[in-house]
């Protein structure tokens, strides 16, 4: 699995679970053709230009080779910063796997490495597991706003974040059974890769013992470390991206 930059080829993929996505999410009090043409309206001729827009972010988590997965988010505000976050689409047959969380961990660090300090996602007042997925990670309701679809207009729940705020609250973990036993993975604490970030594990929810690393590029726990720090996975080859003052890798 793979979470990166989205490119022009990727857009019919981004179109395809936008919709299916929609539908999940919205289908069971948005009509068909409300979703259709909003589908049309964000994911239509004009993506391309978007995809090239400095103050935009579009990253896709791929999966043997499909598009599974987006993030649509933008740069915008007057004096902080803010990375604003639109759109986490999951395909619905591949949800439960951890990948939001980890595609909001992978977003939120683009923004930030922007110059961002606040960070907002908003969703319709329809989906309340979606209102909660960005409470669990650490956002709170700010506000709310009307928006057009088709000819109705909906409720927008708008909530907020400020990283490395004193006061951020921790993600939740996404447990995993490992040789019989739960093991906790924590999507926002990881170290980045050769080939995709390596996430710390815990044996605890409370994070109070490690377990190891989760890779995210096989999802394999069989990653290990050595005496002089270097992280590899066992297999796929993962390995952590030396810093600039790790030795470990001169």
């Amino acid at each position: 699995m793979d979470i990166r930059e989205a490119t022009t080829a990727d857009i019919d993929g981004i179109r395809s679970v936008a919709h299916d996505s929609l539908v999940a999410s919205y289908g069971h009090a948005l009509d068909e053709d409300v979703i259709e043409t909003s589908v049309d309206e964000w994911y239509g001729g004009g993506l391309t230009d978007e995809l090239d827009d400095d103050d935009a972010l579009f990253l896709v988590c791929e999966d043997d080779g499909d598009v599974v997965a987006f993030s649509q988010s933008y740069l915008g505000g007057d004096g902080i910063v803010t990375g604003q976050i639109s759109w986490i689409h999951v395909h619905p047959d591949h949800r439960g796997r951890g990948i939001g969380a980890r595609l909001l961990t992978r977003t939120e660090e683009a923004l930030v490495d922007e110059g961002v300090s606040r960070l907002t996602g908003k969703v319709l007042e329809l989906n309340e597991p979606g209102a909660e997925f960005y409470g669990h990670h650490g956002y709170e309701e700010v506000e709310g706003r009307r928006i057009e679809l088709g000819e109705e207009q909906y409720d927008e729940r708008v909530f907020a974040r400020f990283p490395g705020a004193d006061d951020d609250v921790a993600a939740p973990l996404d447990p995993h059974t490992v040789d019989g036993k739960t093991v906790y993975v924590a999507f926002d604490e990881s170290d980045r890769g050769s080939q995709a970030p390596l996430y710390a594990s815990y044996v605890d929810e409370n994070r109070t013992e490690r377990y190891g690393f989760f890779c995210g590029n096989c999802e394999s726990f069989e990653v290990t470390m050595d005496s002089m720090g270097k992280i590899v996975c066992n297999q796929c080859g993962n390995k952590r991206r030396p810093s600039r003052w790790d030795s470990a890798y001169l």
